[in-house]
Formats: structure tokens, sequence, C-alpha cells
């Protein structure tokens, strides 16, 4: 009984742990710094239809995120003379990870009490070896200055994927973090 409790418990707190895997922003290509504010975008990947993720229904969904956001800012979205251009793709990486399992070392209560030098199935030492696949994603979204056809930045959102199921919310919340870390770049120069 107590037993199905820790296993229990223990599988919670692997899920909690899962599904708060932390989002790291990198800003690369600065080739000119935000001077204005901008208020105009347009995100080439729609116009253009170019897709930046493999799947269809998660570029579909990145490129609505990134409208809505903008224009929830105060921005505007004009094809025709954006102050900004907004190009987006991914890197979905698939990779394995090692993980030991390494036996309870410490047995149940009630075992092994009156015999402590007998044999230990809990700590002998053996370590099981396994693998897990999970996805490196990385949210890329390019922010450049048309009439001077140069980088304002490059902003990375490297997270990691644990199951198809929660790719999805994980490529919102990348994105989310990426367009939060513009915005408040492009608020500081109305100030």
């Amino acid at each position: 009984m107590i037993r199905n409790y820790s296993v229990a418990f223990i599988l919670l707190i692997t899920i909690a742990l899962s599904s708060c895997s932390s989002i790291e922003i990198f800003k690369e290509n600065t080739e000119l710094p935000i001077a204005k504010p901008y208020q105009t975008f347009v995100i080439i990947n729609k116009e253009v239809g170019m897709r930046g993720f493999s799947s269809q229904f998660l570029d579909e969904l990145v490129q609505i995120q990134l409208q809505e956001t903008l224009e929830e800012a105060g921005m505007k979205y004009d094809s025709q003379q954006p102050d900004v251009v907004i190009r987006y793709h991914s890197n979905e990486d698939t990779r394995q990870r090692e993980v030991v399992n390494n036996p309870n070392p410490y047995p149940f209560w009630g075992y092994r009490v009156f015999d402590p030098w007998m044999y230990n199935p809990y700590n002998s030492g053996y370590n099981r070896i396994t693998t897990s696949n999970y996805e490196l994603l990385q949210v890329i979204v390019d922010f450049i200055d048309p009439d001077k056809d140069q980088y304002l930045m490059t902003l990375t959102g490297v997270t990691e994927v644990s199951s198809p199921k929660t790719k999805e919310k994980k490529v919102e919340k990348t994105l989310d973090a990426v367009l939060k870390s513009f915005i408040s770049q492009n608020n500081q120069t109305q100030k």
C-alpha cells in the first residue's frame, strides 16, 4: 500500500517537473539597433507562403500567434509599407539522453531489519541505464528593417519537448517568450 503511494507521488513529481522545462532566449544578428519605435509589421512567411515548421498546423498556429500578439501590443499589420519585416523558422532536432535508474538504496520498511549482513537486492550496485527520446526545439524569429535591409535582431527560443502531445504548447510558450522580448525592447525606444 505504501509502495503504491510512493510510486504515484514520484510519478506526479516527474510529470510536474517535465512540464516545467525552461525556455531560454538568445539574441543574435544585431546589425542595427532599435532606434525608433516600430508601429507596423509584416510576416514574410505568410505573404510568400514559406513554411517555418515541419507541421503545417504548427506553422499556421505560429503565424496567428505572431500577428495577434503584436497587434495586442499596439502594432498594425501592413503588407505594403511595414516598419519591420518578420521571418520565422524552426530547428526541430530529435535527441536521446541516458537515464540511470538507480535502484532504491534503502529497503522498504520491514525488509532486512533483523539481518543486516544478508544480501540486499536494493543496494547491489546495479544501475539500469535506459535512453529517453526528446526533441530540442528552437523557434527562430528574425526582425528585419526593410529600409536598410539589416537585421534588428534574431531571437531564438530554445526548449525541450518530451512528447508530441506537448509540442504545440511548448511552441506557443517559446514564441510568447520571444515576442515579449521584442516588444519590451521596442517599447523602450518609445520612452
